[in-house]
């Protein structure tokens, strides 16, 4: 008896060295790299300016950072909290531009190592 997966198919054999390395050097794989890498090296870099500059203006801009807003809340309250919701918004971006942009051609990718080349 051999052992099947949950829709009743058997098992298919894993993909060889030389596949995996055919699939990494094809022209898809490399079109997922380059979408992957034209999102995450400016948003980083982004991100890190914008940190970077936070603890500038903590660091060196004491005036500027305690000025009050309303209340007790001062701009470094403000820009401190800025720093998660500026995180949020990068990670909804994220999960937005991968479910449209690199989910579906991964999929196609991991669809013809797994034998789905229809």
């Amino acid at each position: 008896m051999t052992s099947t997966h949950l829709d009743g198919l058997a098992p298919r054999q894993a993909p060889s060295a030389a596949e995996f390395a055919d699939a990494q050097a094809s022209p898809q794989f490399q079109d997922l790299r380059n979408r992957l890498r034209r999102f995450v090296f400016p948003m980083t870099a982004l991100f890190l300016l914008w940190y970077l500059g936070y603890v500038l203006l903590g660091a060196y801009a004491h005036d500027f950072m305690s000025r009050p807003v309303f209340g007790n809340i001062n701009v470094g309250l403000l820009f401190g909290l800025g720093q998660f919701v500026s995180t949020f918004a990068i990670t909804a971006l994220y999960v937005r531009f991968a479910n449209r942009e690199l989910d579906p051609r991964a999929a196609a990718i991991r669809g013809y190592l797994e034998g789905d080349r229809a």
